[in-house]
């Protein structure tokens, strides 16, 4: 018996108003989700994804033109009326949107938001809202649903939140869940249970998914099939075993070798050379010809925009030479050099650090409590080192980071830089001190002036320093831009005028401006596509080797970690858990924590074969910390003695780490591949 699709777009196209005339966003793309099938759209910043996704939905906004057809469940959407498409979207769509603090009205209890577009299309009485929005929290693994149901967002973490927005999306039972990007802002383990819970949901309703996302380890798990958008277009698509195993468009072979691997130590990254196209500046003929390692310079690839052709039984590309793509298609890089070792004295020496915020509370605001953020931690980063700090949200890694800088206020413990004590200093020493190292934010977008040319902002902390003129100003600054891959003739340019990769390099340029030997690192690829985060990586490593720099990395990739560490230490509840050399870390990891980590990163393998623990729970809160071992709550491994005794933090005999564990030791084998809850895993 012949099964319609859930969702049928043909010659979908998408533009906004521009200032030279129209802007192309999304041009001639053809889908077909089926029920049960998860659908995976991938492509770097700019590509079409959101675009087309809104447009299925019908939630673009007014200014938007809109060509082709889009069919769901046989209604068109393209040409329904306001009333048709918020009854549409009560009925048969629903949306998940990436950043659920945002997708939730501050002012609105959660549950009732999770029940507000049902009451709304009178589908659902309002006195039985309030039992079917407990109902919706409990399948999505909330715990005490019906007295959360009555708590504001501000009051759920990241991943509860994020839960309560699946159950909005589920609560009309929908022939068509859009998922755009709904785990990019969450930890790996807060991940991998939003994606269980999603999966279970699909599974018990039957309906079709589209799932946008940047992490090929995310699709390779969970999806069918894949699109592989570019320049408005897809590219290539098919069956995901197919994509990964043979890609026929250059691009997505790129994208697949620009990943980093938990599987796979190498110490460079491939990136694809250049940037995206944007939408108003799109090259003629193939869009992705200016990076394209086969089509570069071709006259076939300028002259026409190829066509979406067979490749296969199942698989289609659009590309001229999509027979010659399926080797992988490697970007000219920097050959790796063996990297020295790092001398024997530290650098960096953090001992006993504690940072503890007060609670404060009644009218004359006394201190009923703190919230440790940071409690007990000591590490060390000897020059020439990458150290990184890993560990879910909330467990003090960037307060670490910050308070080595002098950006927060310590309640105890030492940091020593290069044998000067930093703590009680004044401001003119901890301007002394910071001029040899320096701080990389996240967010390449905020940490820049927006009303300072970039030259300025990079030539910045000179003038602060008084340094500007001793080192050459102009040329100076120049050649820092030509150092992180710029050219300076863009250096009248104002921040708004560059990529999300261009502005993380005038960063790094503007921290390496007082010849630092130091820099924290904190998040500094995160926001960045996978493409570019290759570039952005490499280029940290080829700065280290060049200059003898010093890392103290933070971040929650895991992946990233393994390709730029040479230590790694695991933080949980403001207290490092487990450390030691980069390869013993993620070859044999002895603390339950670090293992539940490392099993819960996406492989970009179909058929990769792992075992899986997915924690349970939240992380408590560092005002209140569970007595014993924190981490007891969530652990296989607890017992009486961890919920009573505290763990001391020393090294594991036989063994290159070191661990705060009772009970450490190699993860015992469950058969490959098999998903562990906390219980089974006990």
């Amino acid at each position: 018996m012949k099964v319609d699709p859930v969702l049928s777009v043909r010659g979908l196209q998408v533009s906004f108003a521009g200032a030279e005339g129209p802007v192309p966003a999304v041009r001639g793309v053809d889908l077909d989700v089926w029920p049960d099938e998860v659908l995976g759209i991938v492509g770097e910043s700019g590509s079409g994804k959101s675009v087309t996704a809104l447009a299925i939905a019908g939630l673009l906004a007014g200014n938007a033109q809109v060509r082709g057809s889009v069919f769901v469940d046989g209604q068109d959407v393209v040409r329904a009326s306001p009333d048709e498409l918020r009854r549409l979207r009560a009925e048969r769509i629903g949306f998940i949107f990436q950043d659920p603090t945002t997708t939730l009205n501050p002012l609105m209890t959660v549950g009732r938001q999770v029940t507000e577009g049902q009451v709304a299309a009178g589908r659902l009485a309002r006195g039985e809202a309030g039992a079917r929005a407990a109902a919706l929290l409990r399948e999505v693994d909330i715990a005490d649903p019906v007295g959360r149901a009555g708590q504001y967002p501000h009051q759920f973490s990241g991943g509860m939140r994020q839960r309560a927005v699946i159950a909005m999306a589920m609560a009309g039972r929908p022939r068509l869940i859009i998922a755009d990007e709904p785990t990019t802002a969450l930890d790996v383990t807060v991940q991998a249970q939003i994606l269980s819970v999603l999966a279970r949901r699909q599974a018990e309703t039957g309906a079709a998914v589209i799932l946008i996302t940047h992490d090929l380890g995310v699709v390779a798990e969970v999806a069918h099939r894949v699109a592989v958008m570019y320049g408005g277009r897809v590219v290539e698509t098919g069956p995901v075993r197919d994509i990964f195993r043979n890609p026929r468009h250059p691009y997505t072979a790129a994208l697949l070798n620009s990943i980093p691997r938990l599987d796979r130590a190498d110490s460079r990254l491939d990136p694809i050379p250049g940037q995206p196209p944007m939408p108003a500046e799109l090259p003629s003929g193939c869009a992705f010809e200016p990076r394209c390692a086969l089509g570069r310079g071709q006259l076939v690839c300028r002259a026409s925009d190829p066509p979406l052709e067979p490749q296969g039984p199942a698989q289609r590309a659009a590309c001229h030479f999509a027979g010659e793509a399926a080797a992988p298609v490697r970007a000219a890089a920097r050959a790796a050099e063996p990297r020295p070792e790092p001398t024997a004295e530290p650098l960096l020496i953090v001992d006993d650090l504690r940072v503890h915020y007060p609670i404060r509370a009644g009218v004359l605001r006394r201190t009923v409590g703190h919230v440790r953020a940071v409690d007990g931690v000591s590490l060390s980063v000897r020059p020439g080192e990458t150290v990184s700090l890993v560990g879910e949200s909330g467990c003090g890694k960037t307060t670490t980071g910050r308070a080595v800088m002098g950006l927060v206020k310590t309640a105890g413990g030492r940091i020593l830089f290069d044998g000067q004590a930093l703590g009680g200093l004044g401001p003119a020493g901890w301007r002394k001190a910071r001029r040899h190292m320096q701080y990389i934010f996240q967010d390449p977008y905020s940490s820049l002036n927006p009303v300072k040319p970039v030259g300025e902002v990079v030539a910045e902390p000179l003038r602060i320093h008084g340094v500007y003129e001793a080192l050459g100003g102009a040329r100076y600054v120049a050649g820092l831009f030509e150092r992180v891959g710029l050219s300076p003739r863009v250096m009248e340019r104002y921040p708004r005028e560059f990529s999300g990769g261009q502005k993380q390099r005038i960063g790094i340029a503007r921290a390496l401006a007082l010849q630092p030997r130091l820099l924290i690192l904190d998040e500094p690829v995160a926001a960045l596509d996978v493409s570019i985060q290759a570039q952005i990586v490499n280029l940290l490593q080829d700065l280290q080797q060049d200059l003898g720099l010093a890392y103290l990395f933070i971040a929650h990739d895991l992946s990233v970690v393994r390709h730029i560490s040479d230590r790694v230490a695991v933080m949980y509840l403001g207290r490092i858990v487990e450390e030691g050399p980069k390869d013993a870390i993620y070859e044999r990891p002895m603390h339950p924590y670090t293992q539940s980590l490392l099993s819960a990163v996406p492989t970009p393998d179909p058929d990769a074969r792992r075992h899986r623990i997915v924690l349970e729970g939240e992380i408590p809160n560092p005002a209140s910390p569970p007595t014993g071992c924190t981490f007891h709550p969530r652990c296989f491994r607890a017992d009486e003695r961890c919920a009573r005794e505290a763990p001391a933090f020393v090294p594991v005999p036989g063994e290159a780490t070191r661990a705060a564990c009772h009970y450490p030791g190699p993860l015992a084998g469950a058969p490959a591949g098999e998903a562990t809850s906390l219980e089974a895993a006990s």
